[in-house]
């Protein structure tokens, strides 16, 4: 990859680019727009938001004031946890196309695979809600389909009763979380892994392991990490409300870290924190 236009692409022939902008906590109003219109002007074209982040509004508000082409940027939002099934599903989509301002989303996501709510019946609820997504995709209400926060397990649950699959999943993966099992099996799939809090929720910058390797490629903590990703094929979604910051998590495709320092980095322990297991998360 050698810029953010860059595009991985997906099981079904669709683009996508290679790191994108997350919004998760970035509050709705100006702070979100603001931030969104300085990572576009920054050359982001891929925006990550999601109904519970509550900023859906603002995303698309921002896009419109971009000026940049929406057929330019690639957008993403997830379904969440209380609206799994079928007809909440193509609610719940009307919901976020209307707050977005959208005519058509390029990627939806399932946030969670077991919410607490649907504990007891989740592979139902979830087989409801494919339908669901499998039929606006159809409708070329989405130009591509994936899940967020599953593991094998989950999404073998999908394929039993799917006619497509999923094309993405978005989890957890950093330096020291690194998900083994999941990625294996999600590549074994050909489906893209996202990373989400590739920073390990800013946990990463207080690790002295990784501060040494940043100043051994003469980077950022956070262009070291974000680097990471990359070479470890992910899809990193970094984010930051601060321009600067913004601009600086763009710059890192005129280096790379060696394959043993990849290696090496993914098996610090404990300095990102670690992924939920979403069987058990209270939401």
């Amino acid at each position: 990859m050698k810029s953010l236009t860059d595009c991985y692409k997906l099981s079904n022939g669709v683009e996508i680019p290679c790191v994108g902008f997350g919004t998760w906590q970035t509050p709705d109003g100006k702070v979100a727009i603001e931030s969104v219109k300085a990572a576009l002007a920054a050359g982001y074209r891929h925006l990550d938001t999601a109904a519970i982040y509550g900023n859906e509004e603002s995303v698309g508000e921002a896009v419109r004031q971009s000026g940049v082409p929406r057929k330019e940027i690639f957008i993403t939002t997830k379904l969440w946890n209380d609206e799994h099934g079928y007809e909440s599903t193509l609610k719940a989509f009307g919901v976020s196309m209307k707050k977005l301002g959208l005519d058509y989303l390029d990627l939806y996501l399932i946030h969670w695979p077991n919410p607490i709510r649907f504990r007891k019946n989740w592979k139902e609820a979830n087989a409801g809600t494919w339908k669901a997504f499998e039929e606006l995709y159809k409708a070329k209400k989405i130009r591509a389909v994936g899940v967020s926060n599953f593991h094998g397990h989950h999404i073998d649950a999908i394929l039993e009763n799917a006619s497509i699959a999923p094309m993405v999943n978005q989890i957890r993966l950093c330096p020291g979380d690194t998900q083994d099992k999941v990625v294996e099996y999600c590549r074994g799939k050909n489906i893209l892994l996202e990373a989400y809090s590739p920073l390990g929720v800013g946990q990463v910058f207080n690790s002295p392991e990784v501060k040494k390797y940043a100043e051994k490629y003469n980077r950022s903590v956070a262009q070291l990490c974000i680097r990471w990703s990359l070479e470890r094929g992910y899809l990193p979604l970094p984010k930051s409300v601060t321009p600067e910051r913004i601009r600086e998590n763009t710059k890192v495709f005129d280096f790379e870290i060696s394959e043993a320092d990849v290696k090496a980095i993914g098996a610090l322990k404990s300095i990102g924190g670690s992924s939920q297991d979403p069987d058990t998360a209270d939401f």
